[in-house]
């Protein structure tokens, strides 16, 4: 009759060391992001080329762990057009967005986008005549090939586009803040007292207090971020936009969790401690991205 309480009780130095590794290895790659988004502006106002290397980066392991997982699940895809495509479209979206006049038409976001849409074009043809060259090939294989790059390389992109925006650094380093708040406030209060489990058959471990917890961080995050900036956006597309991305961050989070499922896979990797791998780490990031970039657009930033 006394177990369950002896239980709770060395749980939960456990649960604050395995909190400690996370929160290490989320501090590490924080500082990597914000250097690399800071960087180039306390520099020289430069065009955002190290940011695009260092989401490069990352969307090409985030590729490679899926493509890894994918194996696994008896699918072959092309992991050497998924990740190099992965890697090269944040870098053309930064390239074509730095060719972008002041004051211009087009806007320099604009520009990345034709960027964007070079690669995957490319992409899409490699993939195509991969498909056709090789009898053993399977629509499959072809489709998880595209899917794979689109998945890691063309989402994350849009961190490469919402810096190109007016106060872009900025706005970047509060959608990174506001993933970061929803993760600790969701692990924090969910491990605590979450009992409403919200998708036990996907993730068993996230409940709707954890949910709850983190997107009033989130928004929280955002509402800090219009203070901090000055945006002439008003303060209520902020709110909202955070409301958004923590939705988003919890979409992206099960849509990886039901990848992994398929494949009974536990982590995408090795690489990350107290994380998996960095398609576990990033994978709200993912969804967050793209979503917030457009949330903003749509609100008129530019």
């Amino acid at each position: 009759m006394r177990e369950a309480p002896i239980r709770q009780v060395i749980r939960a130095p456990r649960a604050l060391r395995d909190f400690g590794v996370r929160a290490i290895t989320a501090v590490a790659l924080g500082l990597v992001l914000l250097g690399a988004d800071l960087w180039p502006d306390l520099l020289s106002k430069g065009d955002g080329l190290l940011w695009a290397l260092v989401i490069a980066a990352l969307a090409a392991v985030c590729a490679s762990e899926f493509y890894a997982m994918m194996r696994t699940g008896h699918r072959k895809p092309n992991e050497v057009f998924g990740v190099i495509a992965a890697a090269a479209m944040p870098i053309a979206a930064a390239v074509y967005a730095s060719r972008a006049i002041p004051g211009g038409a087009t806007s320099a976001a604009d520009l990345g986008s034709l960027g964007l849409t070079a690669v995957m074009g490319a992409l899409i043809l490699a993939a195509l005549t991969w498909h056709i060259l090789f009898r053993q090939v399977t629509a499959s294989d072809t489709a998880t090939t595209v899917f794979g790059a689109v998945y890691a390389g063309f989402t994350l992109s849009h961190l490469v586009l919402m810096r190109a925006l007016d106060s872009g650094a900025e706005l970047v380093i509060i959608t990174l803040a506001g993933v970061w708040a929803m993760d600790v406030f969701a692990y924090l209060i969910g491990s605590a007292i979450g009992t409403h489990r919200l998708a036990p058959h996907i993730s068993p471990k996230k409940s709707w207090e954890g949910f709850i917890a983190g997107a009033i961080g989130t928004m929280a995050a955002w509402g800090i971020g219009w203070y901090v900036t000055g945006s002439p956006l008003p303060m209520w597309v902020f709110l909202l936009t955070g409301a958004v991305a923590a939705g988003a961050a919890l979409f992206g989070d099960l849509v990886e969790s039901r990848m992994k499922r398929e494949v009974s896979a536990k982590d995408s990797g090795r690489l990350l401690p107290g994380h998996g791998g960095f398609l576990d780490r990033f994978d709200s990031m993912i969804v967050v991205s793209i979503v917030v970039y457009y949330v903003l657009i749509f609100a008129g930033a530019r």
